[in-house]
């Protein structure tokens, strides 16, 4: 009889050892399948980044014409006239509108609607 008692305390202990082990594992475990936030590279030159490109436009008047239009939509916007990952330099460099990634489906919308116009 003691056998079997020194049986059920080492495999119920080892039991109770691994369901620790796999609550512990689901409670805290890496999250494989969730989706992650993209991490900007700070070394790129040609990040911007949080913010995402919306529009690209070759002169200032237009930056700062559509800057307007999201503005006047209530969503925040800059401009910026940096060469990108190309390193291109001179005045053919385009003027790029950048917004928050939670304001670029609505700010496509806007600047969409104003084509339209």
């Amino acid at each position: 009889m003691p056998d079997a008692t020194r049986f059920f305390v080492l495999f119920g202990g080892l039991l109770l050892l691994i369901v620790i082990m796999l609550l512990m594992r689901w409670t805290f475990g890496t999250g494989k399948t969730f989706p992650t936030a993209r991490l900007h590279d700070p070394d790129d030159p040609g990040a911007f980044g949080l913010l995402e490109e919306v529009s690209r436009v070759p002169g200032a008047a237009a930056a700062e014409v559509l800057r307007g239009r999201l503005a006047a939509a209530g969503i925040r916007a800059t401009v910026s006239r940096d060469g990108g990952a190309g390193g291109a330099v001179g005045s053919s460099r385009p003027y790029r509108i950048l917004v928050f990634p939670d304001d670029l489906k609505a700010a496509r919308v806007v600047l969409s609607r104003g084509a339209l116009e």
